[in-house]
This record gives structure tokens, C-alpha cells and sequence, in this order.
């Protein structure tokens, strides 16, 4: 009886001696009828015209609804599945997986891309059911009556859903510890960094300790992720790395936090193939389980399936690799908006970007920190919003969390030491000459590195060049100044990763509408330079204006706290710290920052002169005092009784007592020296220096000072502005 199909082409299914091994044939005249389909020889019986190559087959799933044994003199042509010698390869775990092959053979669907296809996790294709044998214990039969049916169902449990490559497809490779992406990442020598790699290790290790949390912060450039590959290395080689995510803004693969659980769930499923198998189950229940919110994912892909997997005591939970590693959460992005160009995030992407991060950190709280699960996480990134306000007093991690400030607690210079001088001495090896250094220059490189790990390695970089004299571009770091011949640019690689910072800082400050007109850059350099105070010389005292950093802002026209908000996206390389008295300062962590910001050849566009932020202090000064509010007719004996604000008066205090001195400092202020007094400005002083005077503190001292510079200004003044400086003597 020929074959023949009640729908679509004559089909038939052989299963050779081997129970485990599948093969689907065809006729010539199912080749013809679907050339795109491949069919293959199998066996000598078969002519040369039924031989033909791999085509590619729409995917679609077949029911198979009845079946009748039919014995063959010859063996015809096989549509060969590529995906064959996997299942051979496997057989043997396909009975460990609780499948019954001792029954009649049940309708099931299959998916043709599964048919045709190498899977990339042959255990998951065992946990589908994919790979096994239709008719258990068949042999030299054919098929007759097959009713082909196209399954386009869905839905929960469905079996022609493969789970594991559906997961694969929302994972990231590019994000794993050892990850061809990533290849030479780096990490740290092994007598660098001993005492913070000790500390981590002994938390993973230390199962008892009550936090199961650790977040390590950093400057940008402080080698966080340098010591989270490290730690990776060291946790997998002790078997108890379950799994790790490396993060990274500029590689769309990896910057989403859409990946992050699909891709630990990826990682933790290859420890057991139990595991596996509830995670897939998960998948198959749900296929737009990637869709759901994160912690939605990581109930159902992590939580949900380690529980199952818990309760079949099949295994030491104790022994399970318990360690997960993300590295870089700073660089989480918002998601691509898919109603509109792919590529392009929803308003501002840095929001979303940290709305993420928080999500991301919401969901390790709430499904791992608050359930029973023996899993410790650690988290390495820059002190930026989201890690920052979770971490502090009042964020909902300060309490069970360990935490570890890379760039306050440890100081890396004897490390950097040893980095340079390691590396140092190789290349004295390959140019044959280890006198081309001394320990003088390493000393004066580590000393510029200031702690952070990323000068001392781009300082490196560059005297590495294969085609370059180390000691000639040695030379060029230690002697490099800026002017506008000079073509080296040894800092290249530090001057990108300032101006991207400062760059996503300005534009995420500028966009917000109560700083409108407000100037990022201005305001932020006035902050830098007053880091060591505003100078001048020329005068008969050493003029110098420090002022605390709230002041400041308040004498720049801010609201208070302000400079909270104009750092906020600055803390990778910035922070506010008290000094002995009590009195806010900022600090950078980079003192090759300062070194950008101080000229213009590194700058570029960002680059704002000295004699423009000390022209505008001495305007906001001057403002200060103009829109004082009071009546000055009916003041106060004392200053400390005026009805202000504590930071206001500080501020108009402040703004009285060092205007001469600023206008000494500055060197274009004329036109608002000019409109000052125009408006009134000496009158007003007049009315408050008499409330200053009695205050009996730096101005009663040091009056004859205040005048002095007053009138060293005014002098200067005479030839430019005669009625200005008229008035001001008078």
C-alpha cells in the first residue's frame, strides 16, 4: 500500500533498532512536492536523485494522531534531522528523566526547527521530550494513515514551546565571567589587592554572616570590576560560583536589566539538571515570562524553581554553587522603546536607566534577601543614584547589606606600585635595558594616580606601545604640559571617561525645569576651584576666598542642598565629605580630573576658564547683597538677629565680608561692578556693615584688611570707571 497523506505530502517516520534514534523520511514525491524540505540517503538502496542538501523548514509543530505498521523490502530516502547524533549522544539521560518508554506511543507535537536543528542545551531538548523515540522498542516497520495537523497553540504547558532555547534568547553570553566578549578582562595581580579580594572572599565564603548582600562602591576607575572578575575566577575554581553578569553601557547586548535574570537563571540552570528542568517548566507555562517586571522574572525563574528543586532531595542544597556576581550596575540603561525606533529610549534615558537599577535591586531584596534561598549576592558598582540612595541612611538596603566604599577604605598606591613596577620591569626584559626607569617615576605616577587604579593602567597602556620607545613615552607622561602643539595625547582614554561623565551629568541637570538657564558646567567648575579657594596676588595681603560648599552654593543663587543635586551624577569621581570643623567640602577622587578641568586642550567643549567663574562669584556676590529682602531702615542691632534663614544670612554675611576680595580676584567685572552701583549696592553696604562690625567676629578683627583691599580695587578702578571708584571711596 503506497503511503499517503490525508493532509499535506506523503510523510513516514522509521525508527531503526536503536529505540533512542529517530529518523523521518520521504518519498521522491514528497521531495518534489516540498523542495524545501531536505531529504537525505540513507543506505545504499537509495538512487543518487533522492540525495539533496540542508534546507531551511518554516517552523510550525506536527500532531501526530495515528499510526499503522507496514514492513518495507528497502530502505527509502530519510529527511534527516541535524539534531540526530545529540539525541543518540543523549539517550541515555533521556531515561533518567522520568519519561515512560515502556508505553504505546502517545500523540505529542513536535516543532519542525526542533527536527531540524542543533540544539544549543541538548539536556533541555531531554526535559521537552523532544529527542525522544515516538514508538519505544519499534523496529523495520513504516507508518500508514499519518494525519498531519499544524498545532498553532500556545499557552501554558504547551510541548511544542521549547522552554530552554525561548530562555536563550533572552540571556546575554556576552555578560559571562569568561565570556569570548570579554576576552583579557581585567583583573587583578595576585599580590595586588590582597586585603579587599580577602574581605569579599570571606564574606562569600563566611555562610553564617547575618548579611546576605555585598555592595562595593567606587570611584569610576577605582578596579571594581577588575576585583569582581577576580573574585568570579576564584569562585569558580572553588566551585561555588552560580552565576555572574558583567554589565557594561556600551554594549547593547549587556546593558539592559532585561537580560540580567534570564542569564543568572541560565547559569544556575547548568549547575543540576532538575534545576533545569523547573526553570524550563517555568518557561513553558509562561512564554512571555520575559516580558513581566524583574521581579516577577526572578519569582518564577530563580525563586520558584530552586523551591521545587529544594523539595526532591535529590541533592545537598549545601553543595549547590550558591555565589552570584553583577558587576557594573551603574551602566543599567533604560529599555528601548518598541513603539517607536528600537533604539531610541522614552524621554530621558538616564531616569529610566535608574529606575531600572532600583527595580533590578527591589527584586534581590524582595526574592532572594526575604526568602530562605542560600544564595549571596555581590554587587560592584559606581556610587551613582540608585546603589547610592539605597545604601544610605533610610534606603531600603542600609540595613542588610555589607558594604564596602572601594575608594575610602582602601588605599590602592602600594598596589598601583607594584602593578607599574611589574609591568615596568617586563618591558625592561624585552628592550633589554632595566635601568630605563627609576623608582622616582613610578613613585610620581602612582602619587598622580591618586588612588584609582585607571590612571596607572592608561598610563601603561600607553608607554606599552609596541612600536614606541618606553622610555621616550615615559618621558611624555612625566613632562607632558598642554599648549597647542602638542600632539601626544597620553591621557586620551582618561579625558573620554571624564567627558562622557560630565557630559551625561550636564545634560541630566540642565533637563530638570527649575534649573532652567542655570549653567552645569559654571556651577560645577566654581565648586572645583573652590576645592583650594579662589587666589589672587598683587596685593599688599594674600587674598583668598574658601568658603564651605553649601555657602557657596547659596552665594551662586542656589536653594540649599543644591550642591547635592549638582553632584548627583558626578559621584563616581566626586563626594562630599566634613572637614574638622564641621564645614561641607568637596573632594575629588581624581586628581587628573582637575587636570582636565584646568585645560582647555583636554576639555574640548567643557572647558570653563577661571576668569569666567570668579567674574560670575563676584556678580552672584553683588546680587546677594542687592536683593537683600529687609528694610534697611529698621534692622536689627545684632547680625545674627536678622529674620533670614540660617544659610541665607551665612551666605549675605559672606558676601560682605569677601566682596573686595572677589573683585580683586576677578579681572572682568567692571559692567557689574557698574550695575551694582547703579542699583545701590554701597548704599546697602553702608547700612550693613555697622551690623557686621558689632558681630565681633573675623570683620571686627580685621577691618583695616577689608579696607585695604576695598581701596586696592577701587585704585585699579580709578582709570576704567572714575565714578565707580568715586563712590567707592566715598
Amino acid at each position: 500500500m503506497p503511503f499517503q497523506f490525508k493532509k499535506y505530502n506523503l510523510f513516514s517516520l522509521f525508527v531503526d533498532n536503536n529505540p533512542f534514534r529517530r529518523r523521518v523520511r520521504s518519498t521522491a514525491e514528497y521531495h518534489q512536492d516540498s523542495p524545501n524540505l531536505t531529504v537525505a540517503s540513507a543506505g545504499a538502496g537509495s538512487s543518487q536523485s533522492d540525495r539533496a542538501s540542508t534546507h531551511s523548514v518554516p517552523e510550525s509543530s506536527i500532531g501526530v494522531e495515528n499510526s499503522t505498521p507496514q514492513r518495507h523490502e528497502s530502505r527509502p530516502p530519510i529527511l534527516q534531522s541535524r539534531s540526530e547524533d545529540n539525541a543518540v549522544a543523549s539517550s541515555s539521560r533521556s531515561m533518567a528523566g522520568n519519561q515512560d518508554f515502556s508505553r504505546p506511543a502517545q500523540p505529542q507535537a513536535f516543532s519542525v526547527q526542533q527536527l531540524n536543528s542543533n540544539p544549543v542545551a541538548p539536556e533541555s531538548r531531554l526535559v521537552d521530550g523532544a529527542t525522544a523515540s515516538l514508538f519505544a522498542g519499534a523496529s523495520g516497520f513504516r507508518t500508514g494513515d499519518v494525519n498531519v495537523t499544524v498545532n498553532t497553540g500556545g499557552g501554558a504547558g504547551d510541548e511544542s514551546i521549547d522552554g530552554w532555547g525561548l530562555l536563550l534568547k533572552h540571556m546575554a553570553p556576552n555578560a559571562l565571567h569568561d565570556s569570548s566578549a570579554r576576552y583579557d578582562a581585567p583583573k587583578c595581580d595576585e599580590d595586588t589587592r590582597v586585603e579587599v579580594t580577602g574581605e569579599i572572599m570571606d564574606w562569600i565564603q563566611d555562610r553564617s554572616a547575618p548579611e546576605r548582600l555585598l555592595c562595593m562602591t567606587g570611584a569610576a576607575g577605582s578596579g571594581k570590576s577588575a576585583l569582581q572578575q577576580t573574585i568570579a575566577a576564584r569562585c569558580a575554581k572553588a566551585d561555588i560560583l552560580g552565576a555572574a553578569f558583567f554589565l557594561s553601557s556600551t554594549d547593547p547586548t549587556r546593558n539592559r536589566a532585561s537580560a540580567v535574570v534570564g542569564t543568572i537563571a541560565y547559569q544556575l540552570g547548568l549547575k543540576h539538571r532538575l534545576f533545569q528542568r523547573a526553570i524550563i517548566a517555568a518557561v513553558k507555562h509562561d512564554p512571555l515570562i520575559f516580558s513581566r517586571s524583574i521581579q516577577s522574572q526572578m519569582e518564577r525563574l530563580i525563586v520558584l524553581p530552586f523551591e521545587s528543586f529544594r523539595k526532591s532531595a535529590q541533592i545537598n542544597i549545601d553543595t549547590f554553587p550558591y555565589a552570584i556576581l553583577i558587576d557594573g550596575l551603574d551602566e543599567c540603561k533604560g529599555e528601548p522603546n518598541h513603539t517607536a525606533d528600537p533604539t531610541h529610549l522614552d524621554g530621558d534615558g538616564r531616569l529610566q536607566g535608574e529606575d531600572r537599577q532600583a527595580e533590578l535591586l527591589a527584586a534581590i531584596r524582595h526574592c532572594i534577601l526575604n526568602n530562605d534561598l542560600p544564595f549571596r549576592v555581590f554587587i560592584a558598582s559606581r556610587p551613582e543614584w540608585a546603589v547610592r540612595t539605597a545604601l544610605e541612611p533610610g534606603g531600603d538596603l542600609h540595613q542588610v547589606t555589607y558594604h564596602i566604599q572601594l575608594s575610602d577604605q582602601y588605599d590602592a598606591s602600594g598596589d598601583m606600585y607594584r602593578y607599574l613596577q611589574r609591568r615596568f620591569e617586563s618591558i625592561g626584559l624585552r628592550i633589554r635595558n632595566p635601568q630605563w626607569y627609576t623608582e622616582d617615576d613610578i613613585n610620581t605616577l602612582v602619587k598622580a594616580g591618586s588612588g584609582q587604579f585607571i590612571y596607572v593602567a592608561t598610563v601603561f597602556k600607553y608607554i606599552s606601545e609596541r612600536r614606541a620607545s618606553p622610555a621616550e613615552r615615559l618621558k611624555t607622561i612625566l613632562t607632558w604640559t598642554p599648549h597647542k602643539q602638542q600632539r601626544t595625547r597620553p591621557f586620551e582614554a582618561l579625558d573620554r571617561l571624564y567627558t562622557n561623565i560630565l557630559l551625561v551629568a550636564k545634560n541630566a541637570y540642565e533637563a530638570v525645569d527649575t534649573h532652567n538657564e542655570r549653567d552645569f558646567l559654571l556651577l560645577f567648575r566654581a565648586h572645583q576651584m573652590n576645592i583650594t579657594g579662589f587666589h589672587s596676588t598683587g596685593t599688599y595681603t594674600p587674598l583668598t576666598i574658601h568658603p564651605p560648599a553649601d555657602i557657596l552654593s547659596a552665594l551662586l543663587g542656589l536653594e540649599a542642598d543644591a550642591e547635592e543635586s549638582l553632584l548627583s551624577d558626578l559621584r563616581s569621581l566626586v563626594t562630599l565629605k566634613t572637614d574638622q570643623r564641621g564645614r561641607l567640602r568637596l573632594r575629588l577622587y581624581h586628581k587628573s580630573f582637575s587636570d582636565f578641568l584646568e585645560e582647555r586642550t583636554r576639555a574640548k567643549t567643557l572647558f570653563v576658564s577661571e576668569s569666567r567663574v570668579e567674574t560670575h562669584l563676584a556678580k552672584s556676590f553683588m546680587q546677594q547683597i542687592i536683593e537683600f529682602p529687609l528694610d534697611l531702615d529698621s534692622l536689627p542691632a545684632k547680625w545674627k538677629e536678622l529674620p533670614l534663614p540660617v544659610l541665607q544670612r551665612c551666605s549675605l554675611k559672606a558676601a560682605v565680608e569677601d566682596l573686595p576680595t572677589i573683585l580683586c580676584i576677578a579681572r572682568d567685572s567692571d559692567d557689574e561692578v557698574f550695575e551694582f552701583t547703579q542699583n545701590g549696592g554701597w548704599q546697602k553696604m553702608d547700612n550693613l556693615l555697622p551690623l557686621l562690625y558689632r558681630s565681633n567676629g573675623w570683620f571686627f578683627r580685621d577691618f583695616d584688611v577689608w579696607i585695604e583691599r576695598l581701596n586696592h580695587y577701587a585704585s585699579k578702578l580709578k582709570d576704567r570707571k572714575p565714578k565707580v571708584a568715586a563712590a567707592i571711596t566715598k
